[in-house]
C-alpha cells in the first residue's frame, strides 16, 4: 500500500470567505481530486457532490469568476436539447460562500420553443473529516450519520453541526448518501431556477469570519502595464475573503494565512500582511497588533514554547498534528522567532502611516514586553543575536519564516543544525530595537537609549560573524548555526536585511548584486536558494521555489537602499508570474527559470490565495512610487523609477488623507494632491 501524500491544489478552484470554502474540479463537482470538499472551521462537512438536470452530466465550457467568494460553472445540455448546430439549452450553476454557508443554484436557460419537462438531482456525501487528516492525505473513515427533516438534512459530531437546505426538494438518504431532488418546467425561451444551501456552526471554534465590507482602501490603478492593477483587484478581493476575527475579540480584524490549511491567526503572516497593506490604511494594522497584543506571552511554557513578551505563532481549535514530522503543535503555539520583533516593525509603520498617537499609547505595554522578549529570552545564550530550538522534540524544528526542516542548510546540502540564529532575524531585531527606541522617546518613556545601544552592539556582532568572504563578492551567511559558524548558503533571507539599517552603503550593495544574479533571480520572482547550492531544487518548499512575499520584500529593500533597477527586474518577474496564474499569485512557485519557460511552474500543493502572497501586489505597488510616509512631519515622499510605465493611482491612504498619484513613463511625477508630498 502506497504512503499517503498532502493533495494537489494547482488544477483545483476554490470559493472561499473564510472560515468556509469550497474546492472543486473546473465544472464545480466534487469528489475526483483528494482537497475536493465544502469545509467549514478546518472540518470537511461535505466530500462529494454532483448535479444532473435530465439524468445526465452536461458538457462543462466555461467557468465564470464573480470574485473570491462567488463562481458560475457553465454547462451546456444537448442530451435536452435539440438537434440544430447552436446550444440552446444550458446550464448556470452558481456556488456563493459566506463565513458560515455555501450557498449552490441551478438556472436552467432553453432557446426552445418548446417547454422543457424534467428533473434536477443533486448528490451529495456528508462528512465530517479533520483538515489535518485531509492534509495527509490519510483516508479516515467520518461517515456521518445523516437525519432527514422535510427539505432539509443534518449531521453532527461533538462540535460540528452541518445542515442542508433545499426548498421545493425531495430530500433522501441512502447509501451514506444525500440525493435532493426537484421537478422541473423550463418555459420556451425562459428559465427556472432551484437553490440549496449548506450551513455549518463549530463549538470548538477560536476563529470566526467577517462579513462586513473591509475598511482598507480601494486604489484605483491606470497604468500602461495592466498586469499591476489586474494583480492588485484579483488581490485585493482575495484578502476580503481571507478576514477573520477571533471569538474572544470578534470587533478585531486580521488577515488568516491561506487556504485551505491557514484559516487562522498566525503571527508572522498576519504582521507581515498587514504591512504591506499600510498604504491602504492603518485600520487593519491596529487590529492586527492589538489581537496579537492580547495574546503576548506572560509565562514561561516550554510546552507551547511561550515567554513573556513573546508574540504568538499560530492558533487552532485543538493539537495541530503533522503525522509524518512527528510535530505536534499546541493550540495556541508560540513557537516563531520573528514574530515579536515583526510586531515592534509593524507598531512602527503604522505610526509612521497615520496611526494615532491615542492608539499608539494603548500598545506601548506591549512594545516593552516585545522588546524586553529579545533580550531576555529571544537572546537566550547572551551573545547579544536571537537564535532558536525546539526544546519540546514535537515542535517545528525551524522557527523563521523557512520553516520546513530542511530550509537551513549548508552549500554542501548537510543541515545545519541548532539553535540558530537567522540572518533576517537579526536585521528584524535591529530595526524593532531602534524604531522601539523612536516610538519610546516620542511617549515620553524611559530606555529608548538602552535600546539603541542594544541595537548597537547587535550589529557590530552581525558583522563580525555572519559575513563570507567570496570571489564573487562577500555577502552575509542565510544562519550561524550551533557552533556559531556562519551557514554559506546563498538564500533569499539577504534581501530582508536591505532597509532595516543593518547594512551599509557598500553592504547593500553586494547584497543588490547577489539578489539580482541569475542564481537568485528565476525571471519570475526571487528563489528561496541559489543555484550553486547542492540542495537546490526548483520544486523544493525553501530550498529554491520562489515565494511571492519574499520577493516583495527584498523589492521595498531594494528600492530603499536605492538600487532601483535590481528591483526592477524583480517587480518585472512577479508581472509576469502573475499574468501566469490569472493574477491570483499563490503561495509559492517553481523557481524554473523565466528564459526557459513562457509560464511559471505551479508548486503544486502550495495554498491560494495566501495572505502574504496577496498584500504583496500593495507592497510592490508602493515600491513602484517609491512611498516614504512620515505621519510625524505630515509629509509622503515619493520617488518613482518609472518601473511599469505611466501609473496613475488613486486611493492611497496616508494620515486620514486620500492620496492622487500620477507618474509619466520615465518616472516623473506630473501631478500629487490629497496631503503634503515631496518628490525625491
Amino acid at each position: 500500500m502506497s504512503a499517503p501524500l498532502q493533495p494537489l491544489l494547482h488544477n483545483e478552484l476554490v470559493v472561499l470567505r473564510a472560515p468556509t470554502q469550497a474546492w472543486s474540479s473546473r465544472d464545480g463537482s466534487l469528489g475526483t481530486a483528494p482537497i475536493h470538499g465544502l469545509y467549514f472551521s478546518d472540518v470537511r462537512v461535505v466530500s462529494r457532490l454532483t448535479a444532473r438536470v435530465g439524468g445526465a452530466d452536461g458538457e462543462h465550457i466555461a467557468t465564470e469568476t464573480l470574485g473570491a467568494d462567488s463562481m458560475t460553472f457553465v454547462t451546456l445540455l444537448r442530451h435536452l436539447d435539440d438537434r440544430a448546430a447552436d446550444p440552446k439549452v444550458r446550464l448556470n450553476h452558481t456556488r456563493t460562500a459566506t463565513a458560515t454557508t455555501i450557498r449552490e443554484t441551478l438556472t436552467v436557460s432553453s432557446h426552445l420553443d418548446t417547454p422543457i419537462t424534467t428533473d434536477a438531482v443533486v448528490t451529495l456525501a456528508a462528512d465530517l473529516s479533520e483538515m489535518d487528516a485531509v492534509k495527509a492525505g490519510i483516508e479516515a473513515s467520518a461517515k456521518p450519520a445523516v437525519e432527514v427533516l422535510g427539505t432539509s438534512a443534518t449531521w453532527s459530531n461533538s462540535s460540528v453541526h452541518a445542515r442542508v437546505d433545499a426548498p421545493g426538494s425531495l430530500v433522501q438518504v441512502s447509501e451514506e448518501r444525500i440525493e435532493i431532488s426537484w421537478p422541473l418546467e423550463i418555459p420556451p425561451h425562459g428559465e427556472t431556477s432551484v437553490t440549496w444551501t449548506i450551513t455549518a456552526s463549530d463549538e470548538q471554534a477560536v476563529v470566526t469570519g467577517v462579513e462586513s465590507p473591509p475598511r482598507w482602501s480601494v486604489p484605483v490603478l491606470d497604468a500602461d502595464d495592466d498586469r499591476l492593477p489586474r494583480w492588485l483587484d484579483t488581490a485585493l478581493g482575495d484578502l476580503d475573503a481571507l478576514r477573520m476575527a477571533t471569538v474572544a475579540e470578534p470587533d478585531l480584524v486580521f488577515l488568516a494565512a491561506g487556504a485551505p490549511w491557514f484559516f487562522t491567526l498566525f503571527g508572522r503572516d498576519s504582521l507581515w500582511a498587514a504591512r504591506f497593506m499600510l498604504p491602504l490604511g492603518t485600520e487593519l494594522a491596529h487590529d492586527t497588533l492589538r489581537v496579537l497584543g492580547g495574546l503576548q506571552g506572560t509565562n514561561d511554557v516550554s510546552a507551547s514554547a511561550e515567554q513573556p513578551g513573546k508574540i504568538m505563532h499560530e492558533l487552532r481549535r485543538e493539537t495541530l498534528h503533522i503525522p509524518d514530522e512527528a510535530i505536534a503543535l499546541p493550540p495556541l503555539y508560540y513557537g516563531t522567532v520573528d514574530a515579536t520583533a515583526l510586531w515592534v516593525c509593524l507598531l512602527h509603520d503604522a505610526w509612521r502611516w497615520g496611526l494615532a498617537d491615542e492608539h499608539v499609547r494603548e500598545l506601548l505595554p506591549n512594545l516593552v514586553a516585545a522588546l524586553g522578549w529579545m533580550r531576555d529570552y529571544g537572546d537566550a545564550d547572551g551573545d547579544g543575536l536571537l537564535e532558536y530550538i525546539d526544546h519540546t522534540g514535537h515542535g517545528l524544528a525551524n522557527q523563521g519564516w523557512k520553516d520546513s526542516g530542511d530550509s537551513v542548510q549548508w552549500r554542501s546540502g548537510a543541515l545545519a543544525e541548532g539553535p540558530i540564529a537567522l540572518c533576517e532575524v537579526q536585521a528584524y531585531a535591529y530595526e524593532a530595537a531602534t524604531h522601539g527606541a523612536d516610538l519610546l522617546e516620542h511617549f515620553g518613556l524611559d530606555g529608548a537609549e538602552e535600546w539603541r545601544d542594544w541595537a548597537s552592539a547587535l550589529k557590530a556582532k552581525f558583522h563580525e560573524t555572519f559575513w563570507i568572504a567570496s570571489p564573487d563578492g562577500d555577502y552575509p551567511a542565510i544562519a550561524l548555526d550551533a557552533a556559531k559558524r556562519p551557514v554559506d548558503t546563498v538564500a533569499s533571507n539577504l534581501g530582508h536585511l536591505l532597509g532595516t539599517g543593518l547594512l551599509d552603503e557598500r553592504q547593500a550593495g553586494l547584497v543588490a548584486r547577489r539578489l539580482a544574479s541569475p542564481e537568485l533571480n528565476s525571471g519570475f520572482g526571487l528563489r528561496t536558494m541559489s543555484t550553486d547550492s547542492t540542495g537546490y531544487w526548483p520544486l523544493s518548499y525553501h530550498g529554491g521555489s520562489v515565494w511571492t512575499h519574499d520577493t516583495a520584500i527584498a523589492i521595498a529593500g531594494l528600492v530603499r537602499e536605492g538600487h532601483a533597477a535590481e528591483a526592477a527586474s524583480l517587480i518585472s518577474g512577479l508581472l509576469s508570474a502573475a499574468s501566469g496564474f490569472d493574477f491570483r499569485m499563490p503561495e509559492l512557485h517553481s523557481g524554473d527559470t523565466a528564459t526557459r519557460l513562457a509560464v511559471p511552474v505551479p508548486y503544486p500543493a502550495a495554498c491560494r490565495p495566501q495572505a502574504w502572497s496577496a498584500a504583496a501586489a500593495v507592497s510592490v505597488l508602493a515600491s513602484i512610487l517609491g512611498l516614504d510616509a512620515n505621519s510625524q512631519e505630515d509629509v509622503l515622499r515619493v520617488s518613482p523609477s518609472g518601473m511599469v510605465g505611466l501609473l496613475d493611482v488613486s486611493g492611497i491612504r496616508f494620515h486620514g488623507s486620500t492620496v492622487s498619484i500620477r507618474v509619466t513613463p520615465d518616472g516623473e511625477v506630473a501631478a500629487a494632491s490629497g496631503a503634503t508630498i515631496e518628490v525625491r
